[in-house]
């Protein structure tokens, strides 16, 4: 884990006093504004990846499953489980 800076320990120590109310809001709202961080090249890769897979599909190499078929072998392997 990477060390914090003083002014974050500081900011640390008051948030942990708040109510535990108090507490989860904060920290909703800080994950909501490192949502908003986007990485351009994950972006890039993923749109990569989608491109590829949707030729994938439209050329014949990746096969489909239908959905009934998938239902099933999920149904069988908990069957198996319990």
């Amino acid at each position: 884990m990477e060390l914090m800076t003083q002014q974050a320990l500081e900011l640390l120590q008051k948030a942990l006093t708040l109510p535990e109310e108090e507490r989860t809001l904060l920290v909703r709202s800080l994950i909501e504004s490192l949502e908003d961080v986007t990485d351009q090249g994950a972006e890039h890769a993923w749109g990569e990846e989608i491109a590829r897979r949707i030729s994938d599909l439209d050329s014949g190499i990746a096969k489909t499953i239908p959905w009934e078929e998938v239902r099933h072998r999920i149904s069988a392997i908990l069957a198996r489980e319990m």
